[in-house]
């Protein structure tokens, strides 16, 4: 019980810091689901918070949304997701928590290198970030400040 009660105030305090912030609710969640259910686990369960979230977000700002450029992330970042989520199934736990911890680390430098280079995207660069930032976000999840970058340098 103590778990749930504490899985759900983390949810609460990350949906009430990502509604100020933009993003970063999984970041903070995601950790206390694997310490709660385990790896394997908590990545479906991250998955369907951040889906809900995510939905929330468009209803609120459906007129200020470039659905061209969600549509070139999209096409090829479904597809890579469902291929990083099916990788996800054949890890062994040990192995998905060791990549959890090591794309964590790395997100800090990937983030402040691409704020460095002030690189501006295109169209196509959306479709191959969508493809890249898909697959780890099957195996990951929470690649909301790979991808938060590379929309705005768009």
């Amino acid at each position: 019980m103590a778990a749930y009660t504490f899985v759900l105030l983390t949810g609460f305090a990350a949906g009430c810091l990502s509604g100020v912030i933009g993003t970063g609710s999984s970041i903070l969640l995601l950790p206390v689901l694997v310490h709660a259910f385990g790896p394997k686990q908590a990545v479906p369960i991250m998955a369907i918070a951040a889906v809900m979230a995510n939905l929330s977000r468009v209803l609120a700002w459906w007129r200020k949304v470039d659905w061209k450029a969600v549509a070139a992330y999209t096409v090829t970042g479904v597809p890579a997701a469902a291929l990083g989520a099916r990788t996800l199934l054949a890890l062994p736990p040990h192995v998905i928590e060791i990549g959890l911890g090591i794309f964590f680390l790395a997100m800090v430098p990937v983030r402040h290198v691409l704020a460095r280079l002030q690189w501006k995207a295109r169209l196509w660069h959306l479709a191959v970030a969508g493809a890249f930032i898909g697959f780890l976000t099957g195996i990951v999840l929470s690649t909301g400040p790979l991808s938060v970058p590379v929309f705005l340098s768009y």
